[in-house]
């Protein structure tokens, strides 16, 4: 049987304000899931509650245990480098659980083949402050995937990239699935990139779950009306899921 993320009945609170409510689903893992909803549905709360650092009501397990956030890989929304480090430093650090006083042959080449993956080998010795936000983005997704974790919870990991970027992440996570068989949970507002990249979709509204599955059976005109408040056309593509063309508000 395939690993599987469980969340039972899963409730968080700020205040008195209910911000998730009865979250309960089974994702197993060799997937890329894309977390999806308009802004305030949750998702950065769900990922924050499955990494552990938010308290919540119910129940979460991977492989049957609670979720140990040393044992993952979490990328929150807004995270920065405020250290003096290069972007090789950065990355290896990927690897500090198993980093002694001196670096190994075997770990600088790993990080070096992660920075030619992403396309950023030439900014290796570059200092952190001196990149863009893409870019510092790219060099954050590129130190959790060193560590090849079999959970990865990506909160908006590409919402500072450029598509074509965003598009080369994706094939990247795709093939880190494809090697590994981990589980990849993307919170993404790009309807159209999780179409195409993601094997299912999550779909969060107000805190519950409002649909989830494939994307052409979770994301339809009448959910995209009731839950973005927008009319959309779906139009047929000839390499692979439809696109969605937003028409009107419906407000």
């Amino acid at each position: 049987m395939k690993e599987q993320l469980r969340l039972d009945n899963v409730t968080v609170l700020r205040g008195k304000t209910r911000i998730l409510s009865g979250i309960t689903t089974t994702i197993a893992a060799g997937q890329i899931l894309g977390l999806v909803g308009p802004n305030g549905a949750g998702k950065s709360t769900l990922l924050n509650a499955i990494a552990g650092l938010v308290p919540h009501g119910g129940t979460i397990t991977w492989k049957g245990k609670g979720v140990d956030l040393r044992d993952i890989g979490f990328m929150p929304q807004q995270y920065q480098v405020r250290a003096e480090l290069s972007v090789l430093e950065v990355v290896l650090l990927g690897l500090h659980h198993r980093l002694g006083w001196q670096i190994g042959a075997d770990s600088l080449n790993a990080a070096a083949g992660i920075l030619h993956a992403f396309g950023i080998a030439d900014l290796a010795g570059h200092r952190m402050q001196t990149l863009s936000g893409g870019q510092q983005q790219l060099v954050l997704l590129a130190q959790r995937l060193l560590r090849e974790p079999e959970l990865l919870l990506l909160d908006e990991a590409t919402s500072a990239l450029d598509i074509r970027h965003q598009m080369h992440v994706l094939r990247q996570l795709r093939a880190y699935v494809a090697r590994t068989g981990a589980l990849v949970l993307i919170a993404i507002h790009d309807l159209n990139l999780a179409a195409r990249h993601s094997d299912a979709v999550l779909l969060l509204d107000a805190g519950k779950i409002a649909g989830q599955g494939a994307f052409d059976t979770a994301i339809t005109p009448q959910r995209l009306r009731s839950v973005y408040g927008i009319e959309a056309e779906f139009l047929a593509s000839s390499s692979g899921p439809p696109l969605i063309v937003p028409l009107s508000s419906c407000a």
